[in-house]
């Protein structure tokens, strides 16, 4: 047992030296003193006379408490790597067992403390920490591309209750033999739509369609929208630029069960937005989630500028078909997921398909910041 010290020690000794180099490399990338004079900006902002008249006064108070988040976790990570470091040069290497557990304990701190860094310096725009609004639209495929769009609105509603996110269906238009023609989906909690927001584009599809009775091998293709949800009323609507329509809804129970017109469609004039919302029983209910998502399209539309935040945010208008995809998914006659931005893969289809798609999520956020570096 004693010859096996020595090599547990050299072992931590180079996760130490790994966990090191990663550090000082996300430092540089996060710049705390960039950070620290953002923040000094901040309070200089709140501490002007007319501060918490001002419609943005929100927004502020935000930023500084996440820039003082970020510095205080970069702080905390400094000051566990100084105490690691301590301890492996105190540690005698024929006496190690004691402060072996120890030891581990402050790696397995430190590689926690490097994730929620590396997160923080990902998602740092303005829309990052939002709730995210997601909508799913079946494209090419027929029927196929139907119930593709209901497996990916399960594949992300499995991904929102495994990271802990509060996800709810507010619209649904069922298909007419099987699967969806389209649905959206609220996801709350920080950072969803930081994390979400590299999900938009067209997913593609290849297996042996259930829906063929020659067992022939289809391709259909969905598209994924993903929008922040913005609370402040940053927009006026004026009530003459909308039109709202109520019919019955096609959930709790099916259609044939409805009784009242509680679901509710609006349509904007000015911008050509329509939005439903039927999961609530009640039609005001409905209608208030319906405007809500109305007032988050349209805050990112004011202006030429939020005209081109949003192209951003939902990326270039593609048709959900051949040739635009930016992942797809084959079942036949093999299985593998790949990405084909960052060139990321699995082979565990149904994995990803019953909501593991974290190691996509943050294969594209590096890839995102190596790119813009």
């Amino acid at each position: 047992m004693s010859r096996e010290r020595p090599v547990d020690l050299a072992f931590l000794r180079q996760e130490v030296q790994l966990l090191s180099a990663a550090f000082r490399q996300l430092t540089g990338a996060f710049n705390p003193e960039s950070l620290a004079s953002q923040k000094a900006e901040l309070e200089k902002t709140s501490s002007q006379g007319n501060f918490w008249q001002s419609e943005g006064h929100t927004q502020v108070l935000q930023g500084i408490t996440r820039l003082e988040e970020s510095l205080a976790l970069h702080q905390r990570l400094a000051h566990e790597i100084e105490e690691t470091e301590t301890w492996l040069h105190l540690m005698d290497e024929e006496d190690i067992t004691p402060l072996l557990s120890d030891l581990e304990e402050h790696l397995a701190l430190w590689k926690k403390l490097n994730r929620e860094m590396e997160e923080t310096l990902y998602l740092n725009g303005p829309y990052d920490f939002s709730d995210a609004i997601l909508s799913v639209h079946a494209g090419a495929g027929g029927t196929d591309a139907q119930d593709w769009a209901e497996m990916l609105v399960r594949m992300f509603l499995r991904w929102a209750e495994e990271s802990r996110f509060k996800a709810e269906v507010v619209d649904l238009s069922p298909g007419e033999e099987a699967g969806i023609k389209s649905s959206t989906i609220l996801i709350k909690g920080s950072k969803a739509y930081g994390l979400l927001r590299n999900e938009k584009g067209v997913h593609r599809l290849v297996r042996i369609s259930p829906f063929d009775g020659n067992h022939r091998r289809h391709t259909s293709f969905a598209l994924v929208e993903v929008i922040p949800e913005i609370e402040s009323q940053v927009v006026q609507i004026n009530p003459d630029d909308l039109r709202i329509d109520t019919f019955r809804s096609s959930g709790h129970g099916g259609q044939n069960l409805q009784k009242t017109d509680s679901a509710v469609r609006i349509t904007h004039f000015p911008s050509g937005i329509v939005v439903c919302c039927q999961n609530e029983r009640s039609q005001l209910q409905n209608k208030a989630t319906a405007m809500k998502i109305l007032q988050s399209r349209l805050a990112v539309l004011a202006g030429e500028e939020e005209r081109k935040k949003l192209d951003e945010l939902r990326g270039e208008f593609l048709t959900a078909a051949w040739g635009n995809q930016i992942r797809s998914y084959v079942l036949h006659p093999y299985t593998m997921v790949k990405d084909h931005r960052t060139g990321y893969e699995v082979g565990d289809a149904m994995r990803v398909l019953n909501g593991d798609i974290t190691p996509f999520i943050w294969e594209n956020l590096r890839h995102e910041k190596r790119t813009q570096a």
